[in-house]
């Protein structure tokens, strides 16, 4: 009998044991799960999928000519006073006294003056006048014939003048040849760019960008896309701010955008940063980046 109850003793203590043991755990497990499963939703900066310009882009050179230009031969004797340079007339204004004569501006624009020397005119005593309508800049253009079937009058350009790198003209294409030169494989194209302020000189080198292929497309950051082999995903937000990984299309990339071709709509919402700190299916706290 002391035998089978000493038994019987060590086995109601063994079930005891492996009874706290489980009730430990789970009590363990609940802590846990109340301390940790609680945790906010990581916060990410989100956008709101929208319709931007898109184009694509040809960039060339080209040096600039004056839209109106005249120049006058003058003796420097018959002079009746001095002439002023490099100011601004307008049209019908006396730009030069002569005993002769008076010459007075067929159009407004800057008047100035060209280096030539003596023995190509004949004599010390000959200056020459100019007269420069600069408020409109010509710009001819060699365009390789690869672009011959989007080069066409009226496309969008802009340039860039070395001495105002910060800033940019706006202009268009005003003509375009209608032959290739056989030597130079190029078709020859006239551009008219904006210059209010006169502030690009004739003769100046100009760095031109032409834009073509201009529409308008949904598009997201390009920090929101994520790159699996050759295919793209982006993460959208849907119900209850949950996340669901979606494969995407992307067309042209812009001043760190992307064009949005096939997978997304309007007025989606995305994760434009914070993709480390996601994965999907889970709930996110979205955070409006302000502008």
């Amino acid at each position: 009998m002391k035998r089978s109850k000493k038994i019987t003793i060590f086995i109601i203590l063994f079930f005891l044991v492996i009874t706290l043991v489980i009730a430990g755990r789970y009590a363990i497990g609940l802590y846990f799960k109340k301390k940790f499963g609680t945790r906010p939703p990581p916060g990410v900066i989100v956008k709101v999928v929208e319709s931007e310009n898109f184009s694509q882009s040809l960039e060339s050179y080209c040096t600039s000519l004056s839209s109106k230009t005249t120049s006058y031969k003058i003796k420097k004797n018959e002079l009746l006073e001095p002439i002023k340079f490099n100011i601004k007339v307008n049209k019908g204004d006396i730009i030069a006294k002569l005993s002769s004569k008076t010459i007075a501006a067929p159009f407004a624009g800057i008047v100035g003056k060209r280096g030539i020397s003596a023995s190509s005119l004949g004599s010390e005593n000959t200056i020459i006048l100019t007269l420069d309508d600069s408020r409109k800049i010509l710009c001819d253009l060699k365009i390789p014939e690869v672009y011959a079937s989007i080069l066409i009058k009226g496309l969008k350009l802009k340039a860039i003048f070395s001495a105002y790198k910060n800033k940019t003209y706006n202009g268009e294409i005003e003509s375009v040849a209608s032959r290739v030169d056989p030597q130079t494989r190029s078709i020859l194209a006239r551009a008219k760019i904006n210059n209010e302020n006169s502030e690009i000189i004739p003769g100046s080198l100009l760095e031109i960008e032409i834009l073509y292929n201009d529409k308008n497309a949904l598009s997201v950051p390009d920090t929101s896309i994520m790159y699996e082999g050759s295919k793209k995903f982006i993460y959208k937000i849907i119900e209850n701010n949950m996340i669901k990984k979606t494969e995407i299309e992307t067309g042209i990339r812009k001043m760190g955008k992307i064009e949005i071709l096939n997978g997304l709509n309007k007025g989606d919402q995305i994760i434009a940063e914070g993709l480390t700190k996601v994965r999907p299916g889970m709930k996110v706290k979205p955070i409006i980046k302000s502008q």
